[in-house]
């Protein structure tokens, strides 16, 4: 199962923005909601891809990968 995330999201002078509620550094804006909701989709995705090679780049030798929840 997928991790779920919370778009915080406005409409402003004719823009929707908005940002992923849990992962600084992800904004977007765009002209219509549909828009900007797939355009958040698609920057987290590449935001937890850089973030998990960054992870993985600071490990060196064995290690272990562990599931935790919060």
């Amino acid at each position: 199962m997928g991790q779920t995330y919370s778009a915080v999201i406005r409409q402003s002078d004719g823009w929707w923005i908005g940002c992923i509620k849990e992962v600084s550094g992800v904004n977007c804006q765009a002209y219509t909601r549909e828009e900007l909701l797939e355009d958040l989709k698609s920057a987290l995705a590449e935001m937890i891809e850089l973030n998990t090679e960054d992870a993985l780049l600071t490990m060196e030798g064995v290690y272990e990968e562990v599931s935790v929840g919060a």
